[in-house]
Formats: structure tokens, sequence, C-alpha cells
């Protein structure tokens, strides 16, 4: 019986991570689940079974991300998908009003947790037999659009566009292929504030759209099953009413 491919997603306690990671658990991945809380993490687990790992990760931490990674290999010997999915917000306030420590928390959880699990994944990718792999970034529509007071979220979410970019065209020569998917108002626990009203950019307050998250879930699953000489670079999957083009 071939062995199952190997998946890991960084948030997977809750939210879209959670929900794409009980997708990939169906599609036949044994799924490693990685996220702060350990005990939302088990929760996770509870819905895929045995076929899954939680294990406790600060992405936003080097050393942390480099012990994940070891467990990955000890335990399966390889990885085949990365889902940088993890990811913080700062306070809706106005620019000028965020800390430093407001800024870089959002910095070292968004932009350079991704870029220190996707330099692990090249490491292990490149390495293991047969090489290569396949890394899926969550962009966000801020990757693209920023919302009211969201400086730090929309730079970093542009940063992942760029590290997207880089990684993608690094990863060629080793078989490793990096795609982005640019979400828009899943609803998750995350995004209920949608229904009541939120901030717009001329001033006013108004519901949005929301969708299932199991398109989302559908699109991850679809990335993540191409062979690895296919490639979507950029898919944006969104609420179709919500506001995007033309937002603000």
């Amino acid at each position: 019986m071939a062995q199952s491919k190997i998946a890991l997603v960084t948030g997977a306690g809750s939210g879209i991570g959670r929900a794409v990671s009980i997708g990939l658990g169906k599609a036949g991945y044994s799924v490693v689940l990685t996220g702060r809380r350990k005990d939302a993490l088990e929760e996770t687990k509870k819905s895929i079974g045995g076929s899954s790992l939680a294990v406790a990760a600060d992405i936003g931490d080097p050393q942390s991300v480099a012990r994940l990674f070891a467990e990955i290999k000890s335990a399966f010997g390889r990885l085949d998908v990365l889902f940088n999915n993890a990811g913080v917000n700062a306070p809706a306030i106005p620019l000028d009003e965020l800390t430093a420590e407001q800024w870089q928390a959002v910095v070292n959880a968004n932009l350079s947790g991704a870029f220190y699990c996707t330099q692990e994944a090249f490491r292990l990718m490149k390495a293991q037999d047969p090489k290569g792999g396949r890394i899926i970034n969550n962009g966000s529509i801020s990757a693209h659009v920023p919302r009211p007071f969201s400086a730090p979220y929309t730079a970093t979410k542009h940063g992942i566009t760029g590290l997207t970019r880089a990684a993608s065209l690094d990863g060629r020569i080793h078989n490793i292929a990096c795609g982005q998917i640019d979400i828009g108002n899943a609803a998750t626990d995350m995004t209920a504030k949608m229904k009541t009203g939120v901030f717009q950019a001329d001033g006013s307050t108004a519901v949005e759209a929301t969708m299932d998250v199991r398109h989302v879930v559908d699109a991850v699953v679809h990335m993540a099953s191409l062979p690895l000489d296919v490639n979507v670079l950029f898919m944006t999957v969104m609420a179709n009413q919500m506001p995007f083009v033309g937002r603000g």
C-alpha cells in the first residue's frame, strides 16, 4: 500500500487552518497540525483521526520552527505539502497609534513565520527522496488591497506575495512548487463580525457577504493534489458580493 502524503498546516487550531486540515485528512493526507495552543490542535486532531500529528510551535521563532520540522522528519521522513496559513492582526486603530510591539507581532507571525517554515520546508524537500514538494501560502484579499486601519496586516500580506514569487522561482530547480491562495470573507469564527457590520473606507459600516469555508478547503486540496510539474501560482477565492474590486 502506498504511503500517504504528508501535509503541514500552520494555524491549524481554528478557522481556515482547522477546516483545511480536516479536508486534507479526508483527501488521504497524514496531516501535521501546528499552532501555539496545543488544546486547540488536539480538537482539530479529533476531527481527523489517527492520520494526524499535533505539534505546538511558535512559527515566529526560528528555533521553534526548526524543532517542528525535526519532529516531522522523525515521524514521517518527508513533507509533501506545506500550507502557510497562520496569521494574526493588530487592533483596527489609526496607523500612527500602533505600537512597535503591535507591528512586530504581526510581522513575526504573518511574514517571518511563513519564511521560517518555507526555509525549513526547502531544506527537507530538497533532501528527501523523491525530491520536491509543494508550498501554498495564504495571502488573503489584503495581499491586493487594504482595509482601513490595517497597515501591519496588509504590509505582511503584500510581503507574502513577494515570498510566493521568490520561493516559486528558487524552488523550480528542486521540484518545489509554490503558490498562493487569496481568500475573501470565508465564514469562520474570525469573520463573524462581517454579519454585523465592518468599517468601510468611506467611513460607513456595512454588512459584508461571506462564503462557506468549504470552498477554500476544496481550492487548497485541489492545489495540493496537482502533480509537481503543474502549479497554481495565484488563486483568489472570495464571496462574490464582498467589496473587493472597487474597494475604497
